[in-house]
């Protein structure tokens, strides 16, 4: 049992990930929302940029300015535009010394400013902890940090599916490969005409392709042990989801391992990490399945003609990928059960 009232504010409320936020944090008896702010959408209410509030009581709250004074809170959410974190988040800290940030973006992920100069560009804002809490060790940091970066949704999906088989030296580091289908939501809420449903429907699209997509320095940090990621996203005629197809060549020792020997470690790995389900023996992932949860759920299969792990994951890119994971961080940040407020039960179909 657990008695705790956290003051929440979100910035970047009006945006896909804002308003995930909003929906899973609506019936929670331990906070309270403060303040919810969006630039564009300031003097507005709620409703008008997320309708599935319709008839809820906060559908009637009205958006603020996206300034340091409106955010007064125990907790901060920013989810923000890869690159608009930085600034605010440093006046937030001056402002309110006490106060524990989870940023959304990508501003505080990398740990190299030349990674961040390169696939985003503009000045480096630094490097807070890291939020993937099933990576071994990861809990621990979480719950003592003050200020988290929430990871990317690729860079979730991927870095799980490599990260055990990476724990015990079973693949060639220097040899990952991931192709990973998402949603249309991953781009974000602006206006896009490669996102347009005359765009997408009927059709999928390879993006950001030769080693260009910014996650890809996030999982190889992540994943650590120098590894080297080929990364090809594609863009899916769906609103959201992630399915990514994770593949690494099997070390020298480790060529004449079974998939079952291999599910035995991925189930050790994630023993202690309720959102993650290794999935039985023929069983492969789907999107559908994991739709409105902060579950992942995982395939394990040996390619013994080429000699290769395979690994398949799915997520909810906006769940998982985004608010589910932020919320779990913020949890653990707080003492909190790390499932408070989550599930691992998804609405397909």
């Amino acid at each position: 049992m657990y008695i705790i009232h956290m003051k929440i504010a979100i910035a970047g409320a009006s945006g896909y990930a804002g308003g995930e936020l909003l929906r899973l944090l609506a019936d929670r008896q331990d906070c309270q929302i403060v303040s919810i702010a969006a630039q564009s959408y300031a003097g507005k209410t709620l409703i008008s940029a997320h309708p599935q509030f319709t008839g809820s009581p906060m559908g009637e709250w009205v958006f603020c300015e996206t300034v340091p004074e409106a955010l007064s809170a125990d907790l901060i959410f920013l989810a923000l535009p890869h690159g608009a974190s930085g600034a605010l988040a440093q006046s937030l800290m001056a402002m309110y010394p006490e106060c524990k940030i989870v940023d959304l973006g990508a501003d505080f992920r990398l740990e190299s400013s030349d990674d961040w100069v390169r696939y985003y560009g503009g000045k480096h804002a630094g490097a807070w902890t890291y939020g993937l809490p099933e990576k071994i060790g990861a809990r621990e940091v979480i719950s003592q940090s003050q200020y988290v970066a929430n990871p990317g949704c690729y860079a979730t999906a991927t870095a799980l599916a490599f990260l055990p088989a990476v724990s015990v030296g079973i693949v060639e580091t220097q040899g990952l490969t991931c192709v990973a289908a998402s949603g249309t939501s991953g781009a974000g809420r602006g206006l896009n005409e490669n996102v347009m449903a005359t765009s997408v429907m009927g059709s999928l699209s390879p993006y950001k392709t030769g080693g260009r997509h910014q996650h890809i320095p996030e999982i190889e940090q992540t994943v650590g042990a120098d590894s080297r990621l080929s990364f090809t996203p594609i863009l899916a005629p769906m609103p959201r989801g992630i399915l990514a197809t994770c593949i690494a060549p099997l070390t020298g020792d480790h060529q004449s391992m079974d998939a079952v020997a291999v599910r035995d470690i991925y189930e050790q790995y994630f023993a202690e990490s309720e959102f993650v389900t290794v999935l039985p023996s023929g069983t492969l992932p789907s999107t559908g399945a994991v739709l409105g949860s902060n579950a992942v759920h995982m395939s394990i299969d040996i390619d013994h003609h080429s000699q290769q792990l395979i690994v398949i994951s799915a997520l909810d890119n906006l769940v998982k990928g985004a608010a589910g994971q932020a919320i779990q961080n913020a949890n653990l940040m707080f003492g909190l059960p790390e499932g408070a407020g989550l599930s691992t039960i998804g609405v397909t179909p």
